[in-house]
């Protein structure tokens, strides 16, 4: 991956920050391509492009050409799914389930997580 490092200048990774301020690694802008998200993923494009048919909430447009455009909240999509996965061990018909169960509320795995490292990083 160090070819995709090389891509992005440190004007380009500037990160957004979430609601509580803790930056969340994802660059500002409004689209990225299937390298970008590799790179901001740690996973394979192969694997992004597997699991646009395995979870129905991964849907990047595309562009004329046929690219995919991924946006933030696909990129999000994506986090939560390799926390379930890889972290949880989950596997993919699980995932597909908790990602069901928890579609209606705002506050998902990796919010919760999010917010628990921050309480625990207070408590140090």
């Amino acid at each position: 991956m160090i070819i995709f490092s090389s891509l992005f200048s440190a004007k380009s990774m500037d990160t957004k920050a979430d609601e509580k301020g803790k930056e969340t690694g994802i660059p500002e802008k409004l689209y990225f391509s299937i390298s970008e998200v590799s790179e901001i993923t740690h996973l394979p494009p192969y694997i992004l492009r597997f699991w646009e048919n395995k979870f129905k909430e991964i849907r990047p447009q595309k562009s004329r050409g046929g690219h995919r455009r991924y946006q933030r909240k696909d990129i999000e999509v994506i986090l939560g799914i390799k926390e379930l996965l890889y972290e949880k061990k989950f596997t993919i018909h699980g995932a597909q389930k908790e990602l069901e169960r928890t579609k209606g509320s705002s506050v998902t795995p990796l919010v919760i997580k999010k917010e628990l490292q921050e309480i625990l990083r207070i408590l140090d």
